[in-house]
């Protein structure tokens, strides 16, 4: 049996169906990431600075969105050292996470306005 499509409309729905899955699991792999990055932030922060759980945790959200209340901050060569590091990915990261959600969510806008016209 063949699988490939007969006709360039159902090509067309089957490529687009792979894209849509591709670009949905695109969209929650970084999600899943980001949320990855927060529990390392987390558990380094912690063992690191010797912070509760809820202040290593609160330091990872505010250090990666750049809010930096400035109510804790690293105290050790090695959690300052840390801190440069996942600024530095965490940032590029959520950017990188906000894109998609952006992309994903302009394209069902085009989508919708091509159905209407």
């Amino acid at each position: 049996m063949n699988d490939r499509p007969t006709d360039d409309h159902d090509a067309d729905e089957t490529e687009t169906g792979v894209q849509r899955a591709s670009q949905l699991y695109s969209t929650q792999i970084l999600a899943g990431v980001v949320i990855v990055v927060l529990g390392i932030g987390t558990v380094v922060y912690r063992s690191l600075e010797d912070w509760s759980w809820i202040d290593s945790l609160y330091f990872s959200i505010v250090t990666l969105t750049t809010v930096g209340y400035g109510d804790l901050a690293p105290s050790t060569d090695a959690s300052k050292l840390f801190t440069v590091m996942y600024l530095a990915v965490g940032v590029s990261l959520l950017g990188a996470t906000f894109n998609e959600i952006l992309k994903r969510r302009q394209r069902r806008r085009r989508a919708r306005w091509r159905r209407r016209h």
